[in-house]
């Protein structure tokens, strides 16, 4: 009897599962070819209405055959409004197809919109669930909608050159900044760290895109433009990147190095609870690339320490000059908060602290021959 009366329950419980599914409504889903992909966002401040923000959807169109295909196949929608959410909106109804934002992966502000309210406008990017938290973030120097309009010679139909200038899947250069939206949003948020964001211009012939400078970005204050050098020892700082070189010099020996490792530590030095100074170690371990004078191998000690004063005096002046800024783009403020009981007068009191703390850099260079000549 109780074999009999599991076999009934079981029966009883299979019909009430298939009489659910016949009460359940469809999932709205939309087939592909109703869909078109929304590849780059663009930001510019709008020219119809004060405030307002002109927005420029990069839409990737979809084709035939990868091998027939001769480049990129793009379409571009443009329209202005009060908001971001206002603007796409109306986008929406410049297309018959659903907007899937969901292969978004570059966002472009117009650096005229990073200088306050920051906050605002990014907002809308991270509320949306459909724009994924690692669409790549970039300012442009003129135009967004410039920007996102080139299309270089050699874009093939399934790339898109300004997404490859960023992570490693492309350009792999120390020159180029690459910053995730969530990390963007992060470090606005953050006290104790400034955002930096890679700087896209176009070439003088607006056929080429040239991504070599950086933006540190804070809220209310204009962002501070890093030179394609100081980029390149940001990089360092932060990422530990390889693969740059630099030009030193002593009397009359100039030597390129080719540096492979960078490893970086800093901390910040307290007193009494109270922050004295900044010291950052370096280690670089490389090769030498060039030299307008035969080298010996007998020599790799003098040519370190040529190496590693040079690099010492390029970083100390790269965090000088943005620490007269009053910029922090390394997150000094940042750890010193991690040293520290937080309370209300913390930020402010590093704030107050930190233009004139005295930056001691150490750099230790070791080389490891002269290249496959001496």
């Amino acid at each position: 009897m109780k074999r009999r009366f599991k076999s009934y329950k079981v029966i009883i419980l299979i019909a009430i599962s298939f009489s659910c599914v016949f009460l359940l409504a469809g999932c709205g889903f939309k087939d592909i070819d109703k869909r078109v992909f929304v590849t780059g966002i663009g930001v510019d401040p709008s020219e119809k209405e004060e405030g307002g923000y002109k927005v420029t959807l990069k839409l990737s169109l979809p084709v035939a055959s990868i091998k027939s295909s001769t480049g990129p196949n793009y379409e571009y929608l443009v329209h202005e409004g009060e908001t971001l959410a206002e603007a796409i909106r109306i986008l929406e109804t410049h297309t018959d197809k659903i907007l899937e934002f969901g292969h978004a992966k570059i966002i472009v502000i117009n650096e005229d919109l990073l200088h306050d309210n920051v906050k605002d406008f990014m907002d809308y990017f991270i509320r949306r669930s459909d724009i994924q938290l690692i669409a790549w973030v970039a300012a442009a120097k003129s135009s967004a909608e410039s920007i996102l309009r080139i299309e270089p010679a050699a874009e093939s139909a399934v790339s898109s050159t300004l997404v490859n200038f960023f992570g490693s899947s492309g350009a792999d250069s120390p020159f180029i900044t690459s910053t995730f939206l969530y990390e963007f949003r992060r470090d606005m948020l953050s006290d104790g760290v400034d955002a930096v964001l890679p700087l896209v211009e176009a070439s003088e012939d607006k056929k080429e895109l040239i991504v070599n400078k950086s933006l540190v970005v804070k809220e209310e204050s204009k962002p501070f433009e890093l030179s394609s050098e100081q980029s390149k020892y940001y990089n360092t700082i932060i990422n530990g990147m390889s693969g740059f070189s630099y030009k030193a010099e002593k009397g009359d020996l100039t030597i390129v190095i080719n540096m492979e490792r960078t490893d970086v530590h800093f901390k910040v030095m307290m007193d009494d609870g109270k922050p004295t100074s900044i010291k950052m170690k370096v280690k670089m371990v490389g090769i030498i690339g060039q030299s307008n004078k035969n080298l010996s191998l007998t020599k790799l000690n003098e040519y370190d320490q040529i190496a590693a004063e040079t690099v010492e005096k390029k970083i100390k002046d790269f965090l000088t000059k943005v620490q007269e800024e009053n910029f922090d783009p390394i997150g000094f403020g940042l750890r010193y908060r991690t040293m520290v009981l937080y309370n209300k007068n913390t930020v402010s009191e590093w704030e107050k602290v930190y233009p004139n703390l005295p930056i001691d850099v150490s750099v230790k260079v070791e080389l490891k021959g002269t290249g496959a000549i001496e």
